[in-house]
């Protein structure tokens, strides 16, 4: 069998939206709130570990019991609501950093979208954001040219269970029609690594800040991104001479997983 898709997820994969766009939007909405407490690059990469923004708000407060001031009323009335409020406040200040163009795709992403697209293949997003932050992020993070080379977009609101369950990739097989061995997913977390591995979807890593030194160990290759000719990428784990990750690198990795199986 040939490749057949894409399957890519969207937060710190496409572009480095916790460092440029989501952390910087909790604080801003905790500001705004009057809430006296910050988000950190350390706690925050702490609190990635949880599947998804609510979860981290609801995690912060129940395991680190800040003082929410005037907030805690409303809290103690209806935590759940007033996670969801937050986390609204929050999505609307990220999507006021990618309308302003604070967000930028990560290096070769653009690229090797163009050419997976132009070879005929399907491309998917596959995340566990919220509909409310990806379709800002196809609209203005992305683009219209290139959001209209996506054929497909998950989101942890359509499943059951979020990564590093598969149920969102197993969801994307579903839609596409097409089998495990027939497509190659990128990720840049451990979280997403574990759920693609479990739907049983080969899988290249592309570090960050926020994930570099976690258990990459069942992905086919480990780099700091996808590279141009003039930022090219380097090579955590596997051999990979070109600057670039390419369509033929996807295809090869893909052969290597099946003959594997």
């Amino acid at each position: 069998m040939s490749l057949r898709a894409l399957l890519l997820d969207v937060d710190g994969t496409l572009a480095d939206t916790e460092r440029h766009g989501h952390r910087p939007a909790y604080n801003r909405a905790f500001r705004k709130l009057g809430l006296s407490f910050r988000w950190g690059p350390r706690l925050y990469r702490k609190l990635l570990e949880q599947p998804g923004g609510k979860e981290r708000i609801e995690y912060f407060v129940s395991h680190y019991k800040p003082d929410l001031g005037a907030q805690a009323d409303a809290y103690a009335a209806d935590p759940r609501a007033w996670v969801e409020s937050v986390h609204a406040l929050k999505s609307r200040y990220f999507q006021r950093s990618l309308r302003k163009g604070q967000v930028p795709l990560r290096p070769g992403v653009a690229r090797l979208i163009r050419e997976v697209d132009a070879a005929g293949l399907r491309v998917a997003l596959v995340s566990n954001a919220s509909h409310a932050s990806l379709k800002p992020m196809l609209r203005f993070g992305l683009g219209e040219e290139l959001a209209d080379r996506i054929d497909l977009v998950v989101s942890g609101e359509d499943v059951k269970r979020k990564k590093p369950a598969p149920d969102t990739y197993l969801l994307a097989l579903s839609k596409l029609g097409i089998g495990a061995d027939e497509c190659v997913a990128l990720e840049d977390s451990s979280m997403g690594l574990r759920a693609a591995v479990a739907a049983g979807v080969p899988t290249i890593v592309t570090t960050n800040a926020n994930t570099e030194g976690e258990d990459f160990s069942q992905a086919v290759m480990v780099i700091d991104g996808c590279g141009e000719p003039d930022q090219p990428l380097r090579t955590a784990r596997g051999t990979l001479t070109d600057p670039c990750l390419t369509l033929a690198h996807l295809q090869g990795f893909a052969h290597r997983a099946r003959s594997a199986a």
